[in-house]
């Protein structure tokens, strides 16, 4: 019997989000998510609904895209149903969240703090919000995976730009905020007014949000197409690549040893001008399922005790085995680093190797100090 299908609109709906959020969060977890395609639309099932309340539910403990992906990978896939995301998220690494206030949960308490109807700075905001909150340094601190700015910050801004957006607050000045008429007016509602309102500026969405998520998706695809690169072009070029790379991130001059030594080294970087301090390197260009096992690491090992060497370098186009990680952790006496293909793509585009720029956004804000009167 073929499955009831519904378009996108329809499954947004299914779980209580506006088209255009859904239409964002469908994107991000597209392997996730169940879909038929019929000529050029995707259309959903009963199952995805399923998968999407899952992902709702997870965003709006707290938990950013990132997250929700490394606690699917956790569990090895999507929860059954809700009742398990509470046992998921006390289990995974990521649980780290769930003490710190999310965004909606700060709009009410934010208002309150400028309802006197006077010009706040944020950094004043921001203190009077961590003490509502009673919040730890430590919760002030931590950041998201690969990511600068605290959990606690990145959701004040969320909070701040919602209220900007709908008109319940205005920046008056650099940095500084003042209520408006329309903010005061929220606070005197009834609670059922307040909540809804709450849920409606939840659906909004910061557009630097939106660009970090399309930058890291071209970033994304753009090393993927880089690798690609990589294993079509003769074997040596990956040699050439490696230490052209370690140059540019400024480990010193290096040179190709070429398939002359019977040690397995591909590449020498002479960390100081005399090479008094070497790093030697090795490449394997490989499939992604040709991965590289501890042996393979051990021999490499070998190679660097033969030289008197206690740094090296392994990079492959695929992919190192639990087992090749432990060995190197468990070195002692050397330090060898492991990068895999998709570190490798992403390390050639963040310095340059391989790549060009294609389009330089500049975004733009106020500059208040144009306007004051001299």
């Amino acid at each position: 019997m073929e499955k009831k299908l519904m378009p996108r609109i329809k499954l947004s709906e299914s779980v209580g989000w506006p088209e255009s959020t859904g239409r964002r969060w469908v994107k991000l977890f597209r392997e996730y998510i169940p879909y038929v395609k019929k000529g050029n639309n995707d259309y959903y099932t009963n199952d995805s609904v399923r998968v999407l309340k899952v992902i709702k539910e997870l965003a709006e403990k707290g938990y950013n895209h990132k997250e929700i992906l490394q606690i699917f990978y956790e569990n090895n896939g999507v929860p059954v149903n809700i009742s398990e995301v509470s046992n998921l998220i006390e289990n995974s690494s990521i649980n780290k969240t769930k003490d710190i206030p999310v965004s909606k949960v700060m709009i009410i308490p934010f208002l309150n703090i400028i309802k006197d109807e006077r010009s706040y700075s944020a950094s004043y905001i921001t203190e009077k919000i961590t003490k509502y909150f009673e919040l730890t340094d430590e919760q002030r601190r931590k950041s998201y995976e690969n990511g600068k700015d605290s959990i606690f910050i990145t959701r004040l801004r969320q909070t701040r730009y919602k209220l900007i957006k709908s008109g319940y607050v205005e920046e008056v000045s650099q940095s500084n905020y003042q209520i408006t008429e329309k903010g005061l007016n929220l606070l005197n509602e009834n609670t059922n007014e307040i909540k809804s309102e709450i849920e409606d500026l939840d659906s909004d969405i910061d557009p630097f949000e939106v660009i970090e998520e399309n930058v890291k998706e071209i970033r994304d695809e753009l090393a993927l197409t880089v690798l690609q690169q990589i294993k079509k072009a003769h074997w040596s070029k990956l040699e050439s690549i490696i230490v052209e790379l370690l140059m540019s991130m400024g480990y010193g001059d290096g040179e190709i040893t070429g398939k002359t030594n019977d040690g397995g080294i591909d590449g020498i970087i002479k960390e100081d001008k005399l090479g008094l301090e070497n790093i030697y390197l090795q490449a394997k260009r490989y499939d992604k399922d040709n991965t590289i096992g501890s042996e393979q690491v051990r021999s490499f090992s070998g190679a660097l005790d033969d030289m008197g060497a206690t740094k090296g370098v392994f990079i492959t186009t695929s992919d190192f085995t639990k087992g090749a990680r432990d060995y190197t952790e468990r070195l002692q006496s050397k330090k060898i680093v492991l990068i895999n293909g998709e570190k490798l793509a992403k390390l050639m585009i963040d310095y340059n190797i391989g790549v060009v720029n294609k389009e330089t956004f500049v975004v733009k804000k106020v500059d208040f100090s144009y306007f004051d009167e001299e």
